[in-house]
């Protein structure tokens, strides 16, 4: 797969993704926030928290589940990037916290129901 395609394929799990969080009565604040210490895939909210999403697009869990792409160092630059839109948002109050999305879709974009774990407070 070229780097086009992944970028797309990305893209594309980032959007199931914020379509589940409307659904669940979020709001989409921001999508592929970036700074120079990283990307934030989404930033949603709901009444109570700020939620840093980074989602992890997977065929299957065959070779490793995508929350375990999201190791320390990915969780540091997580957190970093997080700290940088706080100081640009100081209006914002709720609670935040980092969650997972895993989207697993096994004919990639052809998948008719892919399937989205979510893990809330994943670090």
């Amino acid at each position: 797969m070229s780097g086009g395609e992944a970028k797309l394929l990305g893209r594309w799990g980032e959007a199931l993704v914020a379509e589940d969080l409307r659904k669940r009565g979020c709001t989409i604040l921001a999508s592929g926030y970036r700074s120079r210490f990283g990307e934030i895939d989404l930033i949603a909210a709901d009444r109570r928290y700020l939620m840093f999403v980074e989602v992890k697009l997977r065929r299957d869990a065959a070779f490793a589940m995508g929350r375990e792409a999201v190791d320390a160092r990915k969780q540091a630059r997580l957190r970093t990037t997080a700290e940088l839109w706080l100081a640009e948002h100081p209006e914002e109050a709720r609670q935040p916290r980092f969650d997972v999305a895993e989207v697993y879709a096994p004919q990639g974009m052809g998948t008719e129901k892919p399937h989205i774990v979510y893990i809330e407070n994943a670090f």
